[in-house]
């Protein structure tokens, strides 16, 4: 009895056995199978935007003295700003930090107090203007605020640019009709055709500086130190081989 059921459990198997590799050679034979290539998009641009960032100080031993000095030098660097031809709407002043400075005191090597010197209030601006060239000036030749005598604090500008959404479009179409192409070719060069789309994914967004040395970045990189830029896309898609 266990001979023979052991027996037809044989036979069962062989058929099944059969039937896959029967159907394995007819997927086989049907030539299909799946292409995966990744496409690029690129684009130089030039930043519209400027973002530009400064600071300036003022100490004196007497709080409502040194709110009137400060007061003072906004008035001058505001007229500065507008004689050298950013408007008055672009210029937003933040609010004012203020903070005790104070000199330790040492005697025979022995701490022995501090020495109040004064209130220092500081105060910091920001322009953001799509006139690129004049701010960029400006940021070069704000020392001249020294002349009247204005320690003002000078960061670097950053650059962006607004039309992002519409670039960004434009560069998906163009590293789509790269992958597209290239799967084209291996089809071709394979002596098959290329058969429907399966899926498409878009890889990370990069903007880096032109003709720099910026690594790329897995959470995609964003440059705003330069203003002449260069921005990419990847895009991976899958097709059916025929």
């Amino acid at each position: 009895m266990k001979k023979s059921f052991s027996s037809v459990v044989f036979s069962i198997a062989i058929v099944i056995a059969a039937y896959l590799l029967g159907d394995a050679i007819i997927n086989r034979n049907n030539g299909q199978g799946n292409i995966s290539v990744t496409g690029l998009g690129n684009a130089n641009f030039t930043s519209d935007l400027i973002v530009w960032e400064g600071s300036f100080s003022n100490t004196n031993k007497q709080l409502k003295q040194a709110y009137n000095n400060l007061e003072k030098d906004k008035k001058i660097i505001t007229e500065y700003l507008i004689s050298k031809g950013i408007t008055a709407n672009e210029i937003v002043f933040k609010a004012v930090q203020s903070r005790k400075d104070n000199k330790s005191i040492y005697v025979n090597g022995k701490y022995a107090g501090d020495e109040f010197l004064g209130y220092v209030l500081t105060q910091s601006l920001q322009i953001d203007s799509k006139n690129v060239e004049t701010v960029e000036k400006i940021s070069r030749e704000i020392t001249e605020l020294l002349n009247k005598g204005i320690e003002f604090y000078s960061q670097p500008p950053r650059y962006y640019y607004t039309k992002l959404a519409d670039l960004k479009v434009e560069m998906i179409s163009k590293a789509t009709a790269d992958a597209r192409a290239r799967a084209e070719k291996i089809a071709d060069n394979s002596g098959g055709k290329l058969g429907d789309l399966i899926s498409a994914k878009m890889g990370i967004f990069q903007i880096t500086g032109q003709n720099s040395n910026e690594s790329y970045s897995w959470g995609g990189a964003f440059n705003t130190s330069s203003k002449e830029k260069t921005a990419s896309i990847t895009m991976k898609l899958d097709y059916l081989s025929e």
